[in-house]
């Protein structure tokens, strides 16, 4: 398994309040089967960062397939890189 770090850029701020809890019912539902470590909006809301732990980066665009944020278009992936934490998550 492999930890990833997602930074999001948001772009359209009406549409994504919109869509919002239907994102958030899926990222639970993403924690619960142990594939996201943490996420949530910059205090800007400007944009958001997520922690993925997933067998690579092909199975973490799979999961971006099926957020309702990336049909509602509503961000731009400003990074994306494998992450090695220094010090382990608790």
């Amino acid at each position: 398994m492999a930890l990833f770090a997602l930074q999001l850029k948001f772009t359209d701020a009406e549409r994504r309040l919109q869509v919002r809890p239907a994102h958030r019912e899926y990222l639970t539902s993403l924690k619960e089967a142990g594939k996201l470590v943490a996420a949530g909006p910059f205090a800007d809301q400007t944009g958001a960062l997520l922690i993925y732990e997933v067998a690579d980066e092909a199975e973490l665009r799979q999961i971006l397939e099926k957020d309702p944020y990336t049909p509602a278009e509503v961000y731009e992936i400003a990074a994306l890189n494998e992450w090695q934490p220094l010090f382990p998550l608790s």
